[in-house]
């Protein structure tokens, strides 16, 4: 950030990390509360859903942990709502396998017995000819089965509610019981809302972060610009400083738009057989370097925008020379934030830092990299859509795994989920869980939206004759499909460039043609003189 040549490799590596982390996944979390049976045997007593189920639990009369669990295939349904449900006693069965007669009084009761030594079923029936009112299986690893039935059971009558937790569920309620204290509890499976409003509140974030970023060169005013990129080396004229801001901006072409989408493809596929938690580290570290720099950007410009003197103040740093102390102080008060953020990642209230931290990232990556005209726009979200269809929905015919939402929620990693994206917690949703969207979701589109912007504003357009309004209003809408995607597929990942492709690139197409200016749009170059255009020719540097 001190010379010429360490801003250039910035740039590089913030697009760099941008364009290889492409997961388009916008709620990609399989984690459905309810799937169907898949017994074979077409029995009525043995075609329940398996549902996910909140095991609430009270010691000695305390509220306690509430552990999660998953219904059986066969037994009643419990209620959705904990006022329906019945507060029980826990006892432990006799033996412990819950596969005879058990020696201590279960009438009224919620048995726990663990799994093994025989069916799910045979444990059902001794537990419900005891008289107990449910009974909880305990794993014996982290996981949860689901319960099905054999073929010899053909006609079961189980009537009581049936659920297995996990073992170290199980070993939570043991040591309770053991040390003596009386142990309730009370069995229900609630619904996911039908809307959360955290899918609002990411709507309202993926589509303003798109908006601010094209608009980003009308919030920090033109007249900082020679501060902007001068303000570590003040020495330097204005036209250099000029000269550089010309060079930092990529161009991108056809060839780099199908390198990129075959980059993230190979980037992908090493991510699913390879990603490990030491593999996902090394992505937060590449994401916290390029966020620390796109943050930095941001505020500078920001803060320059306002105040034109605020970057001549200067200090002589060992190796860096002369910085100054406005982006010096901003740059380590960003670090400090991103290094909070990584040590606090799994905190309830990280979701925070992430997305501040990616949006100040796409804002700066949006302004260095740009399409030059609506051909090379086309190839580019072409190859994304079919890239995103792919990865999402053709890939487990090959790989037995949705390998784009493999990697986003981190299976492969222990649950450690990649930063590269976007996620709001579900504030209203009793199961909690995120909605996301991730980077190239906005990403590929706010390229195109930007281009429309810079469109606009070079042909001196009008908001309702132009382009960018309409783009903008196309995104959010195809954002909206996204999400009613999500909602009729049980919430399975969707490809969200599905729709969104089409909600701007052919919107962006069906105008050109209305409008007749599609020639124009898909050889537009702002740095050569157009037969077409009958504006006068703007530079880079004014467009």
């Amino acid at each position: 950030m001190a010379s010429n040549s360490s801003s250039s490799f910035g740039l590089i590596f913030q697009l760099g990390i941008i364009i290889i982390f492409l997961f388009c996944s916008s709620g990609a979390e399989a984690d459905d509360i309810s799937r169907a049976s898949t017994n074979s045997l077409n029995s009525i007593s043995c075609n329940n859903p398996y549902r996910l189920v909140k095991v609430k639990s009270w010691v000695d009369g305390d509220e306690d942990k509430t552990l999660s669990g998953i219904s059986a295939a066969f037994g009643s349904l419990l209620p959705t709502q904990p006022e329906n449900g019945s507060k029980l006693p826990a006892v432990f069965s006799k033996p412990l396998n819950g596969c005879t007669s058990s020696s201590s009084k279960l009438s009224g009761s919620i048995v726990l017995a663990f799994r093994g030594d025989c069916d799910f079923t045979t444990k059902a029936e001794v537990a419900q000819d005891g008289g107990a009112a449910g009974l909880l299986i305990i794993n014996d690893e982290e996981d949860l089965l689901e319960m099905g039935c054999s073929e010899k059971d053909t006609n079961l009558n189980i009537t009581i509610p049936v659920v297995m937790i996990s073992k170290s569920g199980g070993e939570a309620l043991n040591k309770s019981i053991s040390d003596g204290y009386r142990v309730e509890l009370l069995l229900y499976s609630p619904n996911r809302p039908i809307v959360d409003f955290s899918v609002v509140f990411l709507w309202l974030m993926a589509v303003g972060t798109l908006v601010c970023a094209s608009l980003w060169s009308e919030f920090t005013a033109s007249e900082q610009t020679d501060e902007r990129y001068n303000e570590l080396s003040p020495k330097e004229s204005s036209n250099d400083a000029k000269e550089e801001m010309e060079k930092e901006i990529i161009s991108i072409n056809i060839k780099s738009a199908i390198i990129f989408v075959i980059s993230a493809s190979t980037f992908l596929v090493l991510l699913y057989f390879f990603m490990s938690t030491w593999f996902v580290w090394v992505l937060i570290v590449l994401f916290c370097i390029g966020a620390v720099e796109g943050m930095h950007s941001c505020i500078v410009s920001l803060i320059l925008s306002k105040c034109k003197n605020c970057g001549r103040k200067t200090v002589n740093l060992p190796l860096l020379g002369e910085v100054s102390i406005l982006s010096l102080v901003i740059l380590l008060i960003c670090l400090g934030f991103a290094i909070f953020w990584a040590v606090n990642r799994k905190a309830s209230y990280s979701w925070i830092g992430q997305d501040i931290l990616g949006i100040c990232l796409m804002i700066t990556v949006l302004q260095l990299a740009q399409l030059p005209n609506l051909k090379v726009a086309t190839v580019l979200l072409c190859c994304a859509f079919l890239y995103d269809i792919f990865w999402v929905f053709l890939s487990p015919y090959i790989f037995h795994d949705s390998v784009m939402i493999v990697v986003a929620r981190g299976d492969k990693a222990g649950g450690e989920s990649i930063p590269m994206l976007l996620r709001v917690p579900r504030f209203f949703d009793p199961w909690g869980g995120y909605d996301m969207i991730g980077f190239g979701d906005i990403l590929f589109p706010g390229l195109l939206v930007s281009f429309a912007y810079r469109f606009d504003k070079a042909k001196k357009k009008t908001v309702r004759n132009g382009y960018f309004l309409w783009l903008a209003i196309g995104y959010g809408v195809g954002l909206l499909f996204t999400y009613l995607g999500l909602y009729l597929m049980d919430g399975h990942g969707q490809p969200a460039l599905l729709y969104l492709v089409p909600c701007t690139l052919g919107l962006c197409v069906v105008l050109g043609l209305v409008r007749g200016e599609l020639k124009e749009l898909w050889s537009y170059d702002v740095d050569s003189t157009s037969p077409v255009s009958t504006q006068p020719h703007l530079s880079s540097g004014e467009v």
